[in-house]
This record gives C-alpha cells, structure tokens and sequence, in this order.
C-alpha cells in the first residue's frame, strides 16, 4: 500500500484545501492588513540597518497606532481611547463641536445634521461561534 499525498487525500475527502483558518487571530489576513499599515507608513525605511533598528521602529509604530491612529472599525477612535473607557466621552466631545458647526453654517450640511462615526457595540478579532456554527 502507498501512501497519498495530503493534497490528493484532502481532493478525494471533498475538503477544500485553505491556507487561512477561520477564527485564527494569528493568521495570514489578520497579519496582511497590519503589515500594511505599517508599511505604507512614510517613515518606514526600505531597509533596516540591524535587528535592533527594525525593533525600535516597531516600538514606535506599535505604540503610534494605539495612542494616535485613528481607526475606521471602531468609529475613527484610537484604540487607548476605547481600551481606556475614554470612547464615550470622546464621541460626545465630537458631538458637540458638529453641532456647533451645524448651528453656525447650516447650508455646509446638506442632508441633515452631521453625526460623528457610530462606535461599534462590540469589536472583535475572533468572534464568538454562534451555536449552529460549532461542528460536533
């Protein structure tokens, strides 16, 4: 008897061969987006000098992205801001400031008044698995 190769077993089983695992926070496409984040800074050299200089940039990227960077997914927050419990008070601060913008010029605002970014009601990298998702 021979052995099958993992692709041909796989083929022969029905199972669609994936190199991205669902609910996996480490995986590939979780990674992708944050190297590019970090890539597409300016400040990213083409080239680091040393091990110790690609640890310092880091230390400053990581530490811009959760103080400074703003982010679309959790309503243009920095994410101190909502691991801090400053989310709230950040949201309403911006409230006002449109409103004061929406009282003073409100041809500026065609629609209707204008509303900050909604803050998500919950954020996750991995989900939960909803019960009819979990396989036995």
């Amino acid at each position: 008897m021979k052995a099958k190769a993992t692709a041909l077993l796989l083929a022969d089983l029905g199972v669609t061969k994936s190199h991205s695992r669902p609910n996996t926070s480490n995986d590939n496409p979780f990674s992708e987006a944050h190297f590019k984040t970090l890539k597409y800074q300016p400040q990213f050299p083409k080239r680091f000098g040393s091990i110790e200089d690609a640890r310092a940039f880091c230390r400053d990227f990581f530490t811009w992205y959760n103080r400074d960077h703003h982010h679309a997914g959790i309503g243009l927050m920095t994410p101190d801001q909502v691991h801090y419990g400053q989310a709230d008070a950040v949201h309403a601060a911006r409230q006002q400031t449109l409103d004061r913008a929406f009282r003073r010029t409100p041809e500026r605002f065609v629609r209707k008044a204008p509303q900050p970014p909604a803050k998500p009601i919950e954020v996750w990298i991995n989900p939960p698995q909803k019960p009819e998702s979990i396989q036995a």
